[in-house]
């Protein structure tokens, strides 16, 4: 890849004082896991030294924290930034004006011409002005095995879902969860999401998630998620409900479980860990069938501040500025396990998997719109109250399942 020049880097001068800011910005966020909070030290670190104290706003868990920080917005009491997902989170605030704009400095920096692939940014946009910057691309499109466990056990590692669902019986006799999964409503709602496109396939992703069609959600296709989904039942243990998504993962990385199904992010506990890809782990994206990504990710919005502190705003362009930067990028996102948002950077020391990611990406057909970008807050609601109940309701059919999943599709915004 090639590696940056300083050009786009210079460009921030046009907008940005040049001296160090002496002004605190409180940053909120979800970054509480070992993982998380080693990749977000490498942020802290870069606002800090800039001149700019970086007050730390952990709440732990997404569900948790997004209606607590859009609550502090529209209520007057805005942080200086705050982490929220590439999509539709922030939409209406940024429709009630309390988001500073970020146009001039993108602009100037040229995010347009660096920022991969291009949903990303039009995700920050409203009416043509720039609201926020992305900071990685994260998938949930990956499945995570312990390799130890299918090898102490006289198993071949799987290479696929199916592979994977006949390695389960022996593992369940060893005394060893197949599946880690927690019942948390995204965590569920988002292994019917990888099912979809591994099992359902492309077709079937992109009429729901592009088309949103009600056609397409009543489809055979889709009757095999659902039959997936119900025979994902059989193979978590009984102490899921409620269980944090790091917690899911530290069962595969001790050999409590055999794999996962989790986003990118989980690269980052097995890297504190100390585990690498391809030796102590493995990673299917995909499932092994159809190995695309999903786009979504992080981004940082910038609340105005309720007394129109110039500082304020200028610490926050310089923050923002930091956080497209080169040096920030390629520091965070190894950490993080996800991919960065530029490729105008060297990741030669990214693991095998995180190698997988980049060759998926570089094929334009393979990168899908994520969920949080193509459907609204109330939808995802709905899709994730549906994949509870069918998830924890044995007796719930499939049939009686898909047709309220067609309801919502027909519905959705």
């Amino acid at each position: 890849m090639k590696r940056f020049t300083l050009a786009a880097g210079l460009l921030a001068s046009v907008v940005l004082p040049s001296t160090a800011l002496a002004v605190e910005l409180e940053v909120t966020h979800w970054w509480t896991s070992g993982g998380e909070a080693a990749a977000v030290k490498v942020m802290a670190d870069a606002v800090t030294g800039a001149g700019i104290t970086w007050v730390d706003g952990a709440i732990a868990g997404g569900d948790n924290a997004r209606p607590i920080i859009i609550s502090r917005i529209a209520g007057g009491d805005p942080m200086g930034a705050t982490q929220l997902n590439t999509g539709r989170d922030a939409e209406d605030l940024i429709k009630a004006g309390l988001m500073t704009d970020l146009t001039d400095l993108a602009e100037a920096e040229g995010w347009k011409d660096i920022i991969r692939p291009a949903k990303l940014l039009d995700a920050c946009t409203y009416e043509g002005r720039i609201y926020c910057v992305p900071v990685n691309i994260h998938s949930f499109q990956w499945m995570w095995l312990n390799r130890g466990v299918y090898e102490a056990n006289g198993l071949a590692v799987p290479t696929n879902w199916d592979e994977f669902v006949a390695s389960a019986a022996t593992l369940k006799e060893k005394g060893i969860t197949p599946l880690a999964i927690g019942g948390e409503p995204w965590q569920i709602n988002g292994m019917a999401g990888v099912f979809t496109v591994a099992l359902g396939g492309l077709d079937l992703y992109k009429k729901l998630n592009i088309e949103k069609s009600a056609e397409a959600a009543a489809s055979p296709e889709m009757t095999k998620v659902f039959e997936a989904v119900a025979a994902a039942r059989g193979l978590v243990d009984e102490g899921y409900v409620g269980r944090a998504w790091n917690d899911a993962t530290n069962m595969v990385i001790t050999g409590k479980a055999g794999a996962q199904i989790m986003g990118d992010w989980a690269q980052g506990e097995f890297s504190v860990a100390g585990q690498t890809a391809g030796k102590e782990y493995d990673c299917l994206p995909g499932l092994g069938f159809n190995p695309v990504l999903d786009t979504g990710g992080d981004a940082f919005f910038f609340p105005k501040p309720a007394d129109g502190n110039q500082e304020v705003i200028d610490a926050q362009l310089k923050m923002a500025s930091l956080l497209v930067s080169p040096e920030v990028q390629v520091d965070f996102n190894l950490k993080k396990g996800s991919l960065p948002i530029r490729a105008d950077v060297n990741l030669d020391a990214a693991n095998a998997c995180m190698q997988k990611g980049i060759e998926i990406l570089n094929n334009p057909d393979n990168v899908l719109p994520s969920g949080e970008q193509v459907w609204s807050s109330d939808t995802t609601g709905q899709f994730e109250d549906l994949w509870v109940e069918f998830f924890t309701t044995p007796d719930m059919t499939v049939e009686d399942a898909q047709a309220r999943y067609v309801e919502i599709v027909s519905s959705a915004d």
